[in-house]
């Protein structure tokens, strides 16, 4: 089970608040990393998303010391890293936040398994957000052996 994931931005501060309004949790800086922020969902699993600002990279401790900094020249806008994340909230209040950002928002299919609310971070990292009711069909459909069978109908 992932407890915790962290994701880049422009405004680390701001966008860590809009990720904990998603979740009616807290945002508050991230003190391992200089001016990163984590949105907390007050969930009893201690779930959060650490928010780096663009250009900060993890690199490796020096022997057997945590986790280093470091600044990426050119770093890129886009990147592969998403999250799906679980929200209580409705379909129009997550649009409704969406849209006061400017943020793009979109629902859609995944293969006809599950829906989810595509949520744009600052128009360039996607998180995917699962309402209540989306959250049971992806339960349905996210199994080992639901993706052993859907991959099984793919062959």
């Amino acid at each position: 089970m992932i407890l915790h994931a962290s994701i880049s931005a422009t405004d680390p501060k701001h966008v860590a608040h809009v990720l904990a309004e998603l979740w009616e949790g807290e945002a508050l800086p991230f003190a391992p990393v200089s001016g990163a922020w984590i949105a907390m969902a007050g969930d009893v699993r201690g779930s959060g998303i650490e928010v780096y600002p663009n250009g900060r990279a993890l690199i490796p401790g020096a022997d057997d010391a945590m986790f280093d900094t470091t600044e990426i020249e050119h770093p890129s806008r886009y990147g592969a890293t998403h999250l799906a994340i679980q929200c209580h909230r409705r379909q129009d209040e997550i649009e409704a936040i969406a849209q006061r950002e400017g943020w793009r928002s979109v629902r859609c299919s995944r293969g006809g398994m599950f829906d989810v609310i595509e949520f744009w971070i600052e128009n360039s990292t996607m998180i995917e957000v699962l309402t209540s009711e989306m959250q049971r069909d992806y339960q349905a459909t996210s199994s080992i052996e639901a993706w052993r069978e859907a991959i099984g109908h793919m062959a």
